[in-house]
């Protein structure tokens, strides 16, 4: 049987890699082979995309350039590493997808869908995830949270405005496609993690994942 995609998105200081072991947690309790993977990265020839995009630079970095280094990481991702571990069976739990590019560029740095969908067509056609949690937080909350952990990247030192106009083109999109759920993760995490599994299990009820 082929293995399923599960993907957690959300802003800066949202719980990602929380989420993502509470996921794993309860693929691996129904008996599937949990792979984790995480954008921008994945692959040797992504991770290095990964650490152009992260770093702080002595030049600006355009917002298109951005986004294709994002593309050019992404489809090393999927046809490298998700799309066999699938046709293997297993259930892949990845770490952002193609939503935090329709989110981060599209939203945040105000490029809009067309040269997005471009984009998306060369690269990812028509393979998308089976499930998207998107961990929903005030931009303000998130980045409190995440200046709580130390150092920022490039990304994470936008403005204030850039993270709220990119939580808006979540939720837009989270409105408008049903494989996209979104949690309340300003709540406790045993409330959030309480959200997640109630997710997971609404789309694959134990019958289904024997």
């Amino acid at each position: 049987m082929k293995g399923q995609f599960i993907v957690i998105e959300g802003l800066e200081g949202a719980g990602k890699s929380t989420a993502v072991n509470t996921v794993k947690t309860w693929v691996e309790a129904h008996g599937k082979i949990a792979q984790l993977v995480r954008e921008p990265g994945g692959t040797p020839f992504a991770e290095a995309l990964r650490e152009l995009v992260k770093r702080d630079w002595d030049e600006s970095i355009t917002a298109e350039a951005e986004l294709m280094l994002m593309y050019a990481a992404r489809v090393q991702l999927v046809e490298n590493v998700i799309k066999p571990a699938l046709a293997r069976g297993e259930w892949v739990i990845g770490d952002r997808h193609d939503l935090s590019s329709r989110a981060y560029q599209g939203g945040g740095r105000e490029l809009g869908d067309a040269v997005l969908l471009q984009l998306r067509q060369l690269t990812m056609k028509d393979f998308q995830p089976d499930l998207t949690l998107y961990l929903d937080i005030d931009p303000a909350l998130g980045l409190q949270r995440a200046h709580s952990r130390g150092e920022l990247d490039r990304i994470e030192k936008q403005t204030l405005d850039f993270f709220q106009r990119t939580r808006q083109r979540y939720l837009e999109i989270a409105a408008s496609e049903p494989n996209i759920v979104v949690i309340d993760a300003s709540c406790e995490l045993e409330q959030v993690q309480v959200q997640l599994q109630a997710a997971l299990a609404a789309r694959w009820p134990d019958n289904v994942c024997e």
